[in-house]
């Protein structure tokens, strides 16, 4: 007889996986969560706050930065990744995120590292104030090579339908804020394997003076989450459009919230650059275009506002112990973003 369990499938080791997390799940659910963990799906009563609401959602993973996390054998940060990915995206819609799932697959369950998965799953989840009331862990042998995994997720948000933002006010003279990133968030991996560890023979261990720090610990940093910052600052200012700057750098995104006619005005000295994306550049002799279309370059967050409330904007944010900086303008011309040494 051959077992399920000699298959390559161990259901007592998803079950121990799902006892082990769930600790860490009950931590992040608001007063809005209606069902305990272990159900078919999960339950979540629309706030009542919300007189005309509109649900909003994004779903993503965590691309190749998966690799590693593999590398060091370190798993309890990637899941804020996956939290990131989704809720920055939806907070440009000015949504406030509700709730989470996940979906983890590898080809062995090993319990106690879906548990550290999950955890950093959890704490994305209260950095963005919203609830992890779902998931799914496929254990997926001859599919993934044994001691890996990927990770996706998905998040629903809420907004009244008046406070939608989408863009559609930005106009000639409005100001470009930027909110710093933490690193490397979860863009460009492909292109930082290859250079570090395929050309250079670096390793995760190779510490580098400029950071600080071994270069794992680096690009391990785990994806800022924007939402609770923004939320403080929409509840007082009229923002016109938010871009998170993700896969596609500042190039591909942020004209996907400008109108047509307009352009955008960055300006490259206006914001730090951080130490690993200089490394980056001169280790592949890459052009600030390449860079500035791959990676997020130190800002992970835009907002377009109207310029008489900018410095306000700014000020309030340093006030909520957030840095933000003015860096760039709205003109007209063609699609596109420019940039410029002033």
């Amino acid at each position: 007889m051959i077992t399920y369990k000699d298959s390559g499938v161990n259901i007592d080791a998803g079950n121990l996986s799902v006892e082990l997390m769930k600790n860490n799940i009950r931590r992040t659910f608001r007063k809005e969560v209606l069902a305990d963990i272990g159900g078919f799906s999960g339950l979540f009563e629309v706030p009542k706050k919300y007189k005309n609401p509109v649900l909003v959602s994004g779903t993503d993973g965590v691309g190749t930065k998966l690799k590693i996390a593999f590398m060091m054998d370190k798993h309890d940060t990637i899941g804020i990744d996956c939290v990131a990915m989704c809720v920055n995206d939806i907070l440009c819609q000015s949504a406030e995120p509700l709730f989470f799932l996940d979906y983890i697959a590898t080809g062995k369950i090993y319990p106690e590292k879906i548990a550290e998965i999950v955890k950093g799953v959890a704490e994305g989840c209260l950095q963005a104030g919203c609830s992890l009331i779902g998931g799914e862990t496929a254990e997926m042998p001859g599919f993934y090579p044994e001691g890996e995994y990927d990770i996706a997720g998905f998040a629903v948000g809420i907004v009244d339908r008046n406070n939608i933002i989408d863009g559609s006010s930005i106009k000639k003279g409005d100001v470009v804020l930027g909110i710093p990133s933490s690193g490397v968030h979860s863009n460009g991996y492909s292109l930082v394997r290859k250079l570090f560890f395929d050309v250079y023979k670096y390793n995760v261990n190779s510490y580098i003076q400029e950071l600080g720090m071994t270069l794992g610990e680096e690009l391990l940093k785990p994806t800022r989450i924007y939402v609770k910052p923004v939320l403080k600052i929409l509840e007082k200012f009229k923002i016109k459009g938010i871009a998170h700057i993700t896969g596609g750098g500042f190039i591909e995104n942020i004209p996907r919230i400008i109108p047509k006619g307009l352009r955008t005005v960055i300006q490259k000295n206006s914001f730090e650059i951080l130490p690993i994306f200089n490394i980056i550049k001169s280790l592949g002799s890459l052009t600030d275009e390449e860079m500035f279309r791959t990676f997020n370059m130190g800002i992970g967050l835009v907002l377009v506002v109207e310029e008489s409330i900018a410095d306000d904007i700014v000020r309030f944010a340093g006030d909520l112990g957030e840095k933000m900086f003015k860096i760039g303008s709205i003109i007209e011309g063609e699609p596109g973003v420019e940039f410029i040494n002033g």
